[in-house]
């Protein structure tokens, strides 16, 4: 399977919608990959140097182009703008919709949406556990089943990036996570 293709282990979940005001009882939750996940698939699968993107505020079209055998192949699609903030939404949905293209991400498709309880207040998702998952994160973790611990220790390593090729680093965060699982 191509690293393009391949599924993310552990993609990021947001609500997409609650139930109708007044009975907010429920939520939506959808699985993504953000901008940055997209790039570092790219760079695993061709090195920073065989691929770009480029993106046309106009028309709202991002394209991907890959270096195969020293051609240049791509593949353009459009985004739509986000309520956050709407041009650079637009930008980062183009460029994600033109990965798919490619492959990356399509798996998130086949885990679909899938449905949580709303806490008293209808704010946010609250499980069997009586948990109140706060924030993206908690959802994320949640949906793709890691422990509190284990979404503290992968912010751990997240955060010390420069020490990823320490092998005693490495070491200690194997044996951490194998006692927290």
């Amino acid at each position: 399977m191509s690293i393009l293709t391949a599924p993310f282990k552990e993609p990021k979940w947001r609500i997409q919608s609650r139930s109708p005001k007044g009975k907010p009882t429920r939520c939506n939750v959808m699985p993504y990959v953000d901008a940055r996940m997209v790039q570092e698939r790219f760079d695993a699968a061709f090195g920073a140097d065989n691929w770009q993107n480029t993106y046309d505020p106009e028309t709202g079209s991002a394209s991907i182009s890959v270096r195969v055998d020293g051609e240049w192949i791509t593949k353009s699609d459009v985004g739509v703008e986000s309520m956050a903030d709407k041009e650079k939404g637009k930008a980062s949905s183009a460029f994600k919709r033109a990965a798919v293209l490619w492959g990356v991400g399509r798996d998130l498709y086949r885990l679909g949406i899938k449905t949580l309880s709303l806490d008293s207040k209808g704010e946010d998702p609250i499980v069997e556990n009586g948990i109140i998952l706060k924030n993206a994160v908690a959802i994320s973790n949640y949906m793709n089943k890691i422990s509190e611990s284990v979404g503290l220790l992968y912010q751990l390593w997240n955060l010390n990036k420069d020490k990823w090729e320490d092998s005693e680093f490495k070491d200690l965060f194997i044996k951490m996570k194998k006692y927290v699982e």
